[in-house]
């Protein structure tokens, strides 16, 4: 087991996230009052690079922005971060992402994405060694998720939300592929993935091996701010630790807390402690269920 956490190239959307939160989401055809209104660095690919960065890990951004002021600003707040932003494009001409998001005082949450700039960019003069773990989404066209899965050559894995049709090709090559329970059941060729690993909300989390139940940890009962970053946080935390060697039930334990810290800010892009934190929060859990 390595005590350097690998390095994370994250293949994804970089969006501007503005949320209205409200006592409850709205009906169909209703509009409601009294909303608070929010603007924040967001997009999965984005929230997921940030916490591996803020988890202690290496991460470097590949995914694109519009040349305008929001897009500068993703940039700046990905770089502050700690993310490596060498290979953001800025297109001119594209709009940066945007993400409508309501979210109501349970946390639960409401969103449309309008991609922009995230389904213009390509990976054209962009490389990956052997040593990077590329964690990608599909929230960015099918076609680079492709190419990224085609040209890396390490540990490959796939948040497969928002949930569609997957290739043959992609998930045979996917090492690890993660997903909430919707999402498992939307996509059934993932029963016969390599390694599925899938959230269950208030049930924790499990990974699976062609279909095949081979660990499971339990969710953290916490006070829920905004859901909509958790996810995100969950995956980075996952790859970082099974990369880092730990086994699959421990890995499981150490992203339910990581997920759980999230919850509870209402950030999408969450402050969290560095993995070790988690680490051992994870195993004196395990020790005192003994």
């Amino acid at each position: 087991m390595s005590n350097q956490l690998p390095a994370v190239t994250v293949v994804g959307s970089i969006n501007l996230d503005i949320i209205a939160t409200t006592d409850r989401l709205p009906t169909a055809g209703e509009t409601l009052g009294g909303g608070v209104l929010q603007q924040q660095p967001g997009g999965k690919g984005a929230n997921q690079a940030v916490a591996a960065a803020r988890l202690g890990g290496s991460a470097r951004m590949i995914g694109a922005v519009g040349d305008d002021a929001q897009g500068h600003l993703m940039v700046q707040s990905l770089s502050g971060a700690g993310v490596n932003t060498a290979d953001v494009a800025v297109l001119d001409g594209d709009a940066t992402g945007t993400a409508l998001i309501v979210v109501d005082r349970d946390g639960e949450n409401q969103i449309v994405v309008c991609p922009g700039a995230n389904s213009g960019f390509s990976l054209d003069g962009v490389e990956f060694s052997a040593e990077e773990t590329v964690l990608c989404q599909l929230e960015v066209g099918l076609p680079v998720v492709l190419e990224a899965a085609r040209r890396s050559t390490g540990f490959f894995v796939l948040n497969a939300a928002p949930a569609m049709d997957l290739p043959a090709e992609l998930l045979e090559r996917c090492d690890l592929v993660i997903v909430n329970e919707s999402e498992y059941q939307l996509i059934p060729a993932l029963a016969d993935a390599k390694l599925v690993a899938v959230t269950y909300g208030k049930d924790g989390s499990a990974l699976l091996e062609r279909g095949r139940r081979v660990a499971e940890a339990p969710a953290l009962s916490v006070p829920v701010a905004n859901t909509v970053g958790a996810g995100d946080a969950f995956c980075a935390a996952l790859v970082l630790a099974i990369r880092a060697g730990h086994d699959y039930a421990t890995a499981l334990a150490v992203a339910n807390a990581v997920g759980a810290d999230a919850v509870g800010d209402p950030s999408s892009q969450p402050a969290l402690a560095p993995l070790e934190e988690y680490i051992a929060r994870a195993t004196e859990a395990a020790v005192a269920c003994q």
